[in-house]
């Protein structure tokens, strides 16, 4: 039953990747969004490397990102309602990373999709909290079904 969800929250964390990973990429000769979605905004591999060249998120890619944004939300959305179906020793370490992830999407919008000149990225002490809750809550459930 979890499955479906399973595979949702894989694809949303890969395309979270894609999204700040854009310039990244590029760089390496990569372009991991889709063509026919970037088309649909006259986005096309000249452009992009115009924005990498200069560091700057045309409007065109700026909308296309928006999109992709916005549909990866959507998949966040349905992954998240599998998370209660997983056992309880899985689940906080899998709600951990579903927080990041979903907090490396929020930076994406909050630098205003510009990641052709920014990194989206979640600090260290955020992480080592998110983590180390994940981790206490996965040793009591642990704990739990050892007592049981």
């Amino acid at each position: 039953e979890a499955a479906p969800h399973a595979a949702a929250l894989g694809r949303a964390f890969q395309l979270t990747n894609f999204l700040r990973d854009v310039d990244e990429d590029l760089q390496r000769g990569r372009i991991y969004l889709p063509a026919d979605e970037l088309a649909a905004h006259g986005v096309d591999r000249d452009l992009l490397t115009w924005c990498h060249e200069n560091a700057r998120t045309d409007p065109r890619v700026r909308s296309a990102l928006v999109e992709q944004h916005a549909a990866t939300r959507r998949v966040y959305a349905h992954a998240r309602t599998g998370i209660p179906l997983l056992h309880p020793r899985s689940r906080p370490c899998i709600e951990a990373a579903f927080t990041l992830y979903s907090e490396i999407l929020d930076r994406i919008e909050a630098i205003d999709f510009a990641v052709f000149s920014r990194r989206a990225t979640v600090g260290a002490a955020r992480r080592i909290r998110v983590g180390a809750a994940g981790l206490a809550k996965a040793w009591r459930a642990r704990l739990q079904d050892t007592e049981e």
